[in-house]
C-alpha cells in the first residue's frame, strides 16, 4: 500500500488556477530533494530596536550561525535528515531539510555589540538593540550670522586687551 496526499484531483486536470499551482507547487517541492529550504522570518522594529524571529523546529543550537558584518545580519545553517529506524520507507515527506541562509540589511542605527540570540520551541528570536548615542534626540541652536560675528569681534577685543596688558608689565 502506498499513501498518497489526497487533493481531490489526483487524475484529473485542475478545476481551477489556483488548485493548479497547488499542485505544481507541492510536486515540484516534495520531489527536488535536500538541497535547501527558507525558513520562514517575522521581522519587526520596536522602540529600542529591532526583532527577529526565525521558524526552524528541529533545529539545535548547533547547527544555527548567526554573523554579522558591515551592516548585513546572516542566520545560517542546517536541517539534517537522520533516519531513526531501519526498515521503514517514508510514503510521504513533507518537512523541509538541507541548508537554509537568511540575511537582513540593518540600518546604520544599530550596536552590533548587543545582538542577541535564543532558540526556544523552535522559534529563534535575534534581538538586535538601537545604538542609544546615535538615536538619541537632540536640540540643536541656530545661530544668526550678525550675532555671531559681533561675539567673534568681541572675543578678538578681549584676546587683544588681554595681550596689551600682558606687554605692559
Amino acid at each position: 500500500m502506498v499513501l498518497r496526499k489526497y487533493n481531490g484531483m489526483q487524475n484529473e486536470m485542475p478545476q481551477t488556477f489556483s488548485s493548479m499551482l497547488d499542485r505544481f507547487f507541492n510536486e515540484s517541492v516534495n520531489s527536488r530533494g535536500f538541497t535547501g529550504f527558507t525558513p520562514h522570518v517575522d521581522a519587526c522594529e520596536t522602540d529600542n530596536g529591532y526583532e527577529i524571529e526565525v521558524a526552524l523546529p528541529g533545529i539545535r543550537k548547533e547547527d544555527i550561525s548567526i554573523d554579522f558584518q558591515e551592516g548585513k545580519l546572516t542566520i545560517s545553517g542546517e536541517r539534517r535528515f537522520e533516519k531513526k529506524e531501519e526498515g521503514r520507507r517514508y510514503q510521504m515527506l513533507e518537512t523541509q531539510y538541507g541548508t537554509f541562509t537568511r540575511s537582513f540589511y540593518l540600518p546604520d542605527n544599530v550596536n552590533p555589540d548587543k545582538i542577541s540570540a535564543q532558540l526556544q520551541d523552535g522559534v529563534l528570536l535575534v534581538t538586535v538593540p538601537k545604538d542609544e548615542q546615535k538615536t538619541m534626540k537632540r536640540q540643536i541652536t541656530i545661530s544668526g550670522g550678525e550675532e555671531e560675528a559681533k561675539q567673534a569681534a568681541k572675543q578678538k577685543r578681549v584676546a587683544a586687551s588681554a595681550a596689551e596688558n600682558g606687554r605692559e608689565k
